[in-house]
């Protein structure tokens, strides 16, 4: 019996294949072949969740009354410690009750936003590159989507200033993310300000991913898109637990500020899931209230990878700028070499794993992201393997051989 009328919607058809996908199917075969990896691919956080957040979920999955459904808009409690956070550091006051919704993790209300927003044939602003959720999300809702072209000449920043008033005036929402993920870039407050008045003049949804908020160096403190006066009218702000607190896997995030828009995406979250399972949740308050010092150890441990890796590839030719933030370097490929290329490549002859630039759309050509999600000892047997392999940096010519 033929199978073939057993067929994708057309949503699912128009995706291209997920890169993080595809690179886990080439791990997998590199593993069975026996090699060593080294795993600089995605942003998942080596080392262990902090004991006090296990503790309490231990306690937590103990009481039996948290074994039942979880109320749809969370917990009050996590929605609570999750406005006093704000407050504590940016010092915006939130409203526990609409501003603030819990989510499993970031990446399902990034989509899901656009989902409960978008319809076929709105128009959507998405940086490129940019994290895929940001325009996967508006492409599996069936948005126009108009890409915004970040260029290094430009710090990696929006130009506001480039978009047409026609799109600008068509357009229903934007999506950002400062500090960047993949580029790791960081915008002054300035920019932040542009970007509010420039929704409010177009009537734009603003849709800010702040995940990278806590991993920040060298003194600089990442903005809120909610500190800027009346940001809080046009866009919400959207945060996980999974990179400072080494809670990937728990996936815990949330949404914050404009009440309209997050009781949209109550609205369809109601009817696709239940919420946070109430243990993690508790496990998440704890995590919120943890003490600075852990936030100062996670910054250090990152700062000192940073420090390292920059100073490695500068030995094999690479002039990388220092980051401010984020747990990414953002590298340029060899000349001549394409992301993909060069990704698969360098995992076929060193067993390194590095994302292609091009899976965070078209103006990632051209580059790689290197996860800083390794210790210097690690990460320094991964530069060796580079050398050995004669993987280099030339700006003026080809690499020879296949790289």
């Amino acid at each position: 019996m033929s199978l073939d009328w057993i067929v994708p919607a057309e949503r699912i058809q128009k995706l291209p294949p997920y890169v993080f996908a595809r690179l886990d199917e080439l791990k997998a075969k590199a593993r069975e072949q026996g090699l060593d990896l080294i795993d600089l691919g995605m942003g998942n956080p080596d080392g262990a969740t902090p004991q006090p957040v296990v503790e309490a979920a231990i306690a937590a999955l103990q009481n039996p009354a948290n074994h039942g459904y979880p109320p749809f808009e969370g917990t009050a409690s996590f929605r609570t410690s999750i406005t006093n956070w704000y407050h504590r550091r940016y010092g915006v006051t939130l409203d526990p009750d609409s501003e603030a919704l819990p989510l499993l993790g970031s990446k399902e209300g990034l989509t899901h936003l656009a989902i409960a927003y978008i319809n076929p044939g709105d128009l959507v602003l998405v940086p490129s590159p940019a994290y895929p959720a940001h325009f996967r999300g508006p492409a599996i809702a069936g948005g126009k989507i108009h890409s915004l072209i970040l260029k290094p000449e430009n710090d990696w920043l929006i130009d506001l200033g480039a978009i047409p008033d026609d799109v600008a005036q068509s357009a229903k929402m934007l999506y950002f993310n400062y500090p960047s993920n993949p580029t790791a870039a960081t915008a002054p407050r300035e920019f932040f300000e542009e970007i509010v008045a420039f929704a409010r003049k177009h009537e734009i949804i603003l849709v800010h991913d702040l995940c990278y908020a806590e991993l920040a160096f060298d003194g600089y403190q990442p903005t809120s898109l909610l500190e800027i006066p009346g940001a809080k009218e046009i866009g919400v702000e959207f945060h996980t637990l999974s990179k400072t607190y080494n809670m990937a896997g728990w996936r815990v995030g949330f949404v914050v500020g404009n009440r309209h828009i997050i009781q949209g995406l109550r609205t369809l979250k109601t009817n696709l899931d239940y919420g946070i399972f109430a243990a993690l949740q508790t496990a998440a308050e704890t995590a919120l209230q943890l003490p600075d010092v852990y936030l100062h150890e996670v910054q250090q441990r990152y700062r000192t990878r940073r420090d390292f890796l920059i100073q490695e590839l500068g030995k094999l030719g690479w002039d990388v700028p220092k980051t401010k933030a984020t747990m990414y370097l953002w590298v340029p490929c060899p000349p001549g070499m394409g992301s993909t290329d060069f990704a698969m490549n360098v995992l076929q002859q060193t067993g390194v794993v590095v994302t292609p630039g091009n899976a965070f759309g078209i103006a990632g050509e051209g580059y790689v992201r290197i996860s800083l999600i390794a210790d210097c000892d690690r990460l320094g047997e991964a530069m060796r393997r580079f050398t050995q392999a004669g993987i280099r940096y030339q700006p003026e010519a080809v690499v020879s051989g296949s790289l």
